[in-house]
């Protein structure tokens, strides 16, 4: 009898979708996934704003992180040297103007050296 029940209560939980968390935007930016972080990218007229958190939507200190924005923009490669400048905010400045919803990734390097992509379609 007690089999039959836990045979019900595995076929019940399998029929249940797997819980993910989406991660929310805070700053009206999009937001991607980076290895171990959510990087919300926010692009307006030449500046680039990247927002990191991790997990349960923590803001992480960006001190120590290095970046790089690539996108195309005219049908040519753009990249932008993104650096530290607020607490959870590495920022940088494109060569041209750039729309709104540019595509294409952003590359971080954490303080550990372990390089994290999210890519920005």
């Amino acid at each position: 009898m007690k089999f039959r029940y836990l045979t019900l209560g595995v076929a019940l939980l399998s029929g249940l979708p797997a819980y993910a968390h989406e991660p929310k935007a805070s700053h009206s930016g999009r937001v991607a996934e980076a290895g171990p972080y959510h990087l919300e990218l926010v692009a307006k007229d030449t500046a680039i704003e990247v927002f990191l958190t991790g997990e349960n939507d923590k803001p992480v200190d960006s001190a120590g992180f290095k970046g790089v924005a690539i996108f195309t923009v005219g049908g040519k490669a753009e990249r932008i040297t993104l650096i530290p400048s607020e607490k959870q905010l590495l920022g940088g400045t494109a060569s041209t103007t750039l729309p709104s919803n540019p595509k294409g990734a952003v590359q971080l390097t954490p303080p550990d050296g372990k390089t994290v992509t999210a890519r920005f379609d």
